[in-house]
């Protein structure tokens, strides 16, 4: 495994500087018009990019200053599924203007009554004519009050297994119908939403493949999430990396922190940022050379939610009682086009001052729910990984509180 980037000199870079030279401060919409947003995505949309052209792309957008549009459920989830199973026609309408930030996204997966076993959903879409009326209700939809569209599942068809009677749309979020009522979180604001759909019509060329097709394409929109949750910033992708919470307190303290026990706690959060960078070098080194990712991908996931946790920890206590004094307002808030709670490389003179910390601390306990639970994801690991033996209760097809009333039974 190679960890060096190619040479400053290499043609790649060369072109990517050329470019940035001719737009000193290009906008999303020239970002994505030149392939830069997704370099992986085919052209038009992006550049065909192997994994190493895209880390030099990213390095040279990252020595420049240059930021991406920010849209995640957008360019992470919505846009390869559009890209795997859309029309021609959705892909030119939908594909530009999510690469460019200006419509922004969110997804419509997660129900009250079907949290992990999402494919009990029970919103219910009917064909009628040209259009499909969408009734039910949605939960934990990150930001909705902003999206323009989102990407919904919803059940086609009652009367078969439940796996196979979904189907998957864009939803426009402004249509007649849906009604956004936020969730309150113990930050003082809102990320996270409730979206109910009353008669919601969704003209039939917003289905994305066929009908009753649906799960099938959640999981694949599920398996970029698992890919996207886990990179860029310690919140989900978005936010500091553990080397500017690091700088950030290394600015707190210029004569240095004498605690020992803190410094211990840098020096992990160091070597995790790290490792988890040497495992995304492992991962892209095994797709250059034609291989399925091994388990390194599986468990990143699991390391990367639980790092940026401790991060988020550290830099609490090193701000100490201050931090209650700020933050917790709602003021910091997730607003498309920024980073979450607006902490990042765009904010390097705050430090530790930035009320986005206290935001972020809270923010961050969400990381090992989110996404699919640490706990079910060391399932998933323990037994697509290390091979070990499924649970006998739940091989039996029994779910987890049946099998606590059958144990109860028998004791």
């Amino acid at each position: 495994m190679d960890f060096q980037l190619p040479a400053a000199d290499d043609p790649r870079r060369l072109e990517v500087r050329s470019w940035l030279a001719a737009h000193p401060n290009p906008s999303g919409a020239e970002l994505a018009g030149a392939g830069l947003v997704a370099p992986h995505w085919p052209r038009p949309w992006g550049l065909e990019a192997d994994p190493i052209h895209q880390l030099i792309i990213d390095d040279e957008l990252g020595n420049a200053g240059v930021r991406r549009p920010v849209n995640p459920i957008g360019i992470g989830w919505a846009g390869p599924t559009i890209l795997y199973a859309g029309t021609e026609e959705q892909k030119h309408r939908y594909l530009m203007p999510m690469l460019s930030g200006e419509e922004y996204w969110c997804q419509l997966f997660s129900e009250p009554g079907s949290g992990s076993d999402l494919a009990n959903l029970g919103t219910r879409a009917v064909r009628d004519g040209d259009e499909f009326v969408v009734n039910g209700q949605k939960i934990w939809t990150s930001g909705a009050q902003y999206a323009r569209y989102g990407i919904l599942i919803a059940r086609t068809d009652p009367d078969v297994a439940k796996h196979k009677g979904i189907s998957y749309f864009v939803c426009p979020m402004d249509a007649p119908g849906i009604e956004i009522r936020p969730i309150t979180e113990i930050t003082g604001g809102h990320t996270f939403n409730e979206v109910f759909f009353t008669d919601v019509r969704i003209p039939a060329e917003n289905l994305v493949g066929d009908v009753n097709d649906g799960w099938r394409l959640a999981k694949v929109t599920l398996g970029n999430e698992r890919v996207s949750l886990s990179t860029g910033g310690v919140l989900w992708g978005n936010g500091p990396t553990a080397l500017e919470a690091i700088e950030s307190i290394r600015a707190a303290y210029p004569n240095g922190v004498a605690d020992p026990h803190a410094r211990q706690r840098i020096a992990e959060v160091y070597i995790e940022h790290t490792l988890l960078d040497l495992i995304r070098l492992r991962t892209l080194t095994a797709a250059l050379k034609g291989e399925q990712p091994g388990p390194e991908a599986s468990i990143r996931k699991i390391l990367a939610d639980e790092h940026g946790q401790h991060v988020m920890s550290l830099v609490r206590d090193m701000i100490g009682a201050h931090g209650m004094l700020t933050g917790g307002d709602g003021s910091e808030v997730f607003v498309p086009g920024t980073d979450t709670k607006g902490l990042g490389p765009d904010k390097p003179g705050d430090g530790l001052d930035h009320p986005g910390w206290y935001d972020g601390y809270m923010f961050s306990q969400a990381l090992t729910i989110g996404g699919g639970t640490g706990d079910v994801q060391r399932n998933i690991v323990a037994e697509r990984v290390l091979g070990l033996p499924h649970d006998v209760n739940v091989t039996a097809g029994m779910s987890w509180s049946e099998s606590q009333r059958a144990a109860g039974r028998a004791s």
